[in-house]
């Protein structure tokens, strides 16, 4: 099993717990950093279908997490905003992702981590030109 496998399906484990899924806090992030986009926006964003980004608000609703807005005259174009619980559920997550970060590396030596985390920051830094 690779290390990122292991690492999402830790943090899987421990996002149900509160309701959550990383396809929730995907959504949530997205909707934080630019609030008021609409259902397709989002669904742009997020690299999904509109019709499963619909399903995950759905959900988020029903956790209190996300709030709809319909403005005057745009017809049944919804903007969707992250709730006061929607940003406590996001904390929640972020100190998830970091316990589990450090629960999978506990056995990993301070210098070893240090020269791992360089190397993933290189790995996924924009090209040089």
């Amino acid at each position: 099993m690779n290390l990122g496998r292991k690492l999402r399906e830790e943090v899987e484990r421990e996002l149900r717990t509160s309701g959550m899924s990383l396809r929730h806090l995907s959504a949530l992030g997205h909707l934080a950093r630019e609030p008021g986009l609409s259902y397709s926006e989002l669904a742009r964003r997020a690299g999904v279908t509109a019709q499963s980004m619909q399903a995950t608000l759905n959900q988020l609703e029903a956790l209190g997490a996300v709030e709809r807005t319909t403005e005057a005259g745009r017809g049944r174009t919804a903007r969707l905003q992250v709730t006061e619980h929607g940003e406590s559920l996001r904390a929640t997550a972020r100190n998830v992702i970091a316990e589990t970060d450090e629960k999978l590396l506990a056995t990993v030596p301070a210098d070893d981590r240090s020269a791992l985390t360089r190397a993933l920051i290189n790995a996924f830094a924009p090209p040089q030109e």
